[in-house]
């Protein structure tokens, strides 16, 4: 189920008429005047709303000698809601453009020819910069602290805070005097 699509039967579910509808459908297969007289709707009442629930995928309907049977489209109701809100979104590349515009904003206000001005206050920010920083650091090596400071250093001054940062935000790990890149 697309993003969109569950937008459409979310929206659709929002009315207790509909939704005593599908309640009904889930029992057994109705046609428009049973629907009515269970619910103590109109018929046509009840046809608008199958009508909306129909467009949302909710329902389907059939022939059956000289009624027209609506029934429940469960496949429909299967999915889980961890599933819809872990699926990508319709809209994620555009996300991940605009993360990646923040991003390059972040950088170009903190850094100046390649040196940190200064360490930003928010969290989001100094992460941003700190990921930066660490890409200086090759995977599968380890390091000495002095080699840690000389590595940040050519960044900014105040190294100590920015390794135990660094540290702390997961992105190096240490074992007594030994450093090394986080995978």
């Amino acid at each position: 189920m697309t993003e969109t699509q569950a937008i459409q039967l979310f929206k659709c579910m929002a009315d207790k008429s509909r939704l005593q509808i599908l309640k009904s459908l889930a029992m057994e297969d109705m046609y428009v005047e049973r629907l009515a007289e269970r619910l103590g709707l109109t018929a046509p009442t009840i046809s608008f709303h199958l009508k909306k629930l129909a467009d949302a995928g909710a329902v389907t309907s059939y022939k059956t000698q000289y009624y027209t049977m609506y029934s429940l489209c469960r496949d429909v109701f299967d999915v889980t809601l961890l599933s819809l809100i872990s699926a990508e979104s319709d809209e994620a590349q555009l996300q991940k453009q605009r993360d990646e515009e923040y991003r390059q904003k972040v950088l170009d206000a903190f850094f100046q020819y390649g040196k940190l001005k200064s360490i930003p206050a928010q969290r989001k920010k100094e992460r941003i910069i700190l990921e930066e920083i660490v890409k200086s650091f090759e995977h599968n090596h380890t390091y000495t602290e002095r080699e840690v400071n000389i590595i940040i250093a050519d960044f900014y001054d105040d190294f100590c805070t920015l390794r135990r940062d660094m540290i702390g935000e997961g992105l190096l790990a240490r074992d007594g005097n030994v450093y090394w890149r986080v995978e």
